[in-house]
C-alpha cells in the first residue's frame, strides 16, 4: 500500500496519470495507477517544494530528426568557434599586415570572452521565454553577419572593420555556448543525453581544430603584402559562404521541440505554464544552489585556462621554438592536437557518464588528469623537442577540453528543474570572466617572464580547482526523475503571485 502526497504544482504541472480541467490530477482507468494528494499552501508565494513520486509513467519518445537538430547546430557552432581562434593562430601575421601590437590580435579572441558576460542574462532570458528556435537563429545568423563584414576588412587600414566583425560573431557566440546541454535535453533521451551534449560541444571543439590547422595553411607567410591580403579574403569569403549555407540549414531543420517529449524530466517541464514561470526567481535559485556556486567557480577556471591556452599558444611556441621553420605552422599543429585529443575526450566523457552517471566522480577525476597533463606540458614546453610539445599537448587537450560537456551535465543534473540554458549560460559567463583574466595575466607574465612562468600560473589555479570540486556535493535530481527515485526534494521556480488552496484529495493504491 502506498499513499503519494503532491504539492499542487512542480513548475506549475500537478503529476498523475492525467490532468483535469480543473488542475487537479484525475484518476487513471488502469488498474495500477498512483493517485496522488493534491495540496497548495500560501507559503508557495516564497518556495515551492515537490516531491517526485513514483508514479504512472508520462508518454516519452524519441525522434531521428534529432540527430539533424544536433547536426546542424553542432556544425555552426563549429564555423564561430574557427572564427574565435583563427586571428590568433596566425598572431605574427595579423600584426604585421594590420600594423598592430600582439595584444590587439589576443583582444580579437578575448572580445569572444568579453561580449558574453554582459550579454548572458538577456540572452538565456530569451531563451527561456522564446525558446530554442529563435535562440538558434539568432546565433547562426549573427555568425553569418559577422563573417561577411570579415570579407570587407581585408586591408591593413581596416583593422577597425575586422574588429567590429569579431564583435558580431562574439555576440552570435552568446546564443551558441550555452545550447548544448538545452538541445541534448529537450532532443534525447535519458540513456544519450550526456553523450549528445558531449557531441553539441564536440562542434565548437572541432571549430577550434580547424581553426589552429587550415589558417596556416590558407595564410602562409609572405613578404608582399598584396598576396596576404588576397589569401585573408580567401578565408575570408570560404568563412562566409559556409556560414550563409550552415544559416539556411537552421532555417529549414531547427524545430522548437519534438512534438511528444524525449524523457520523464522533460515531461514534467513542459507541462509547466510559461505564467508560473520567474527568470529572475530561477537565477536567484541557481545562485542560492551551494553545489552550483562551487562549479560555477571550478568550471570557470579550467575553461578559463583552456581559453587562455588557446589565445597564447601560438606566442608560447615561437617565443620558446624562435627562428624554427614553419614554427607558425607547427604551432597550428600542436593547437589541432590539443583540441583533437580533446574532442576524442569529450566523445569518451559523456559515453561514460550515460553509462554510470558518476557525475562527480568523473568530473573531480578529469580535473585531477588536467591539472597533471598541464604541469607535464608546462615543464617539458622547453625541452627543445617539439615531437615532445606534439604528445604533451595531446594530453593536456584530452581531458582539459574534454572536461566541457562534464560540466554542462553536471550543473543539469545539480540544477533541476531550473533550465539547462540558464545553468549553461553562467558556466560559461564564469569561464569568459575566468578567460579573461586569466589570458591577461599569463600573456604578461609570458612576455615579461617567459611561458613557463605563465603556466605555472595557470596550474595554480588549477589545484584551487580540483579542491572546489572535491567539496561538491553530488545531488542528481534529472537522474532520479527519470529512474522513479522519490527521495530528492526538487525546488520549483517560484511564482511571483500567491497560489490559491486547492482542496487536498487523498486516496491510496495497492502496488
Amino acid at each position: 500500500m502506498v499513499s503519494t502526497e503532491l504539492n499542487h504544482h512542480h513548475n506549475g504541472l500537478p503529476l498523475g496519470k492525467e490532468v483535469g480541467g480543473d488542475g487537479l490530477a484525475s484518476p487513471s482507468s488502469d488498474g495500477d495507477a498512483v493517485t496522488v494528494c493534491v495540496s497548495a499552501e500560501p507559503a508557495a508565494r516564497e518556495e515551492t517544494q515537490a516531491m517526485l513520486p513514483v508514479a504512472a509513467a508520462l508518454e516519452t519518445r524519441l525522434y531521428r530528426w534529432r540527430f539533424l537538430v544536433l547536426g546542424v547546430f553542432s556544425l555552426y557552432s563549429l564555423v564561430n568557434a574557427f572564427q574565435w581562434i583563427h586571428y590568433s593562430i596566425l598572431t605574427n601575421i595579423f600584426t604585421d599586415f594590420y600594423g598592430v601590437s600582439n595584444q590587439d590580435i589576443d583582444w580579437l579572441s578575448m572580445v569572444y570572452m568579453l561580449a558574453y558576460v554582459p550579454l548572458i542574462f538577456p540572452a538565456t532570458w530569451l531563451l527561456d521565454t522564446r525558446g530554442l528556435r529563435l535562440t538558434a537563429l539568432l546565433g547562426s545568423g549573427l555568425n553569418c553577419l559577422g563573417a561577411w563584414i570579415k570579407c570587407a576588412s581585408a586591408r591593413p587600414d581596416l583593422f577597425p572593420v575586422t574588429m567590429l566583425a569579431q564583435v558580431v560573431c562574439s555576440v552570435a557566440q552568446v546564443f551558441i555556448l550555452g545550447l548544448p546541454s538545452q538541445v541534448a535535453s529537450v532532443w534525447f533521451g535519458p540513456k544519450e543525453v550526456s553523450t549528445a551534449c558531449a557531441t553539441a560541444v564536440l562542434g565548437n571543439q572541432l571549430g577550434c581544430a580547424i581553426g589552429f590547422l587550415l589558417p596556416p595553411v590558407l595564410v602562409p607567410r609572405s613578404e608582399d603584402t598584396h598576396v596576404i591580403a588576397h589569401n585573408i579574403s580567401i578565408m575570408f569569403y570560404g568563412t562566409a559562404a559556409v556560414s550563409t549555407l550552415l544559416f539556411l540549414l537552421t532555417i529549414a531543420v531547427f524545430k522548437e521541440k519534438p512534438l511528444i517529449p524525449p524523457s520523464q524530466s522533460q515531461a514534467i517541464v513542459r507541462g509547466c505554464p510559461r505564467e508560473e514561470y520567474s527568470y529572475k526567481q530561477s537565477i536567484i535559485n541557481l545562485f542560492k544552489n551551494v553545489p552550483f556556486v562551487l562549479l560555477l567557480i571550478t568550471y570557470g577556471i579550467m575553461t578559463g585556462s583552456f581559453y587562455s591556452v588557446s589565445t597564447l599558444l601560438n606566442q608560447m611556441i615561437t617565443t620558446t621554438y624562435e627562428g624554427q621553420e614553419d614554427i607558425e605552422l607547427n604551432a597550428g599543429r600542436i593547437g589541432l592536437t590539443l583540441v583533437i585529443a580533446g574532442m576524442i575526450g569529450s566523445v569518451i566523457c559523456g559515453m561514460w557518464l550515460d553509462y554510470t552517471k558518476t557525475y562527480k566522480q568523473t568530473t573531480l577525476i578529469v580535473y585531477i588528469l588536467s591539472f597533471i597533463g598541464m604541469l607535464i606540458f608546462t615543464f617539458t614546453l622547453n625541452l627543445g623537442n617539439i615531437i615532445i610539445v606534439f604528445a604533451t599537448g595531446g594530453v593536456l587537450g584530452f581531458f582539459m577540453t574534454g572536461y566541457l560537456p562534464l560540466g554542462f551535465e553536471f550543473a543539469v543534473e545539480i540544477t533541476y528543474p531550473e533550465s539547462e540554458g540558464t545553468s549553461s549560460g553562467l558556466l560559461n559567463a564564469s569561464a569568459q570572466i575566468f578567460g579573461i583574466l586569466f589570458t591577461l595575466a599569463q600573456g604578461k607574465l609570458t612576455t615579461d617572464y617567459g611561458p613557463q612562468a605563465g603556466n605555472i600560473f595557470l596550474c595554480a589555479w588549477m589545484f584551487v580547482g580540483i579542491i572546489l570540486t572535491a567539496l561538491i556535493k553530488s545531488d542528481l535530481r534529472r537522474h532520479n526523475v527519470n529512474s522513479g527515485i522519490t527521495k530528492s526534494d526538487i525546488k520549483s521556480v517560484p511564482v511571483d503571485s500567491p497560489v490559491e488552496a486547492a482542496p487536498s484529495i487523498q486516496s491510496a493504491t495497492s502496488l
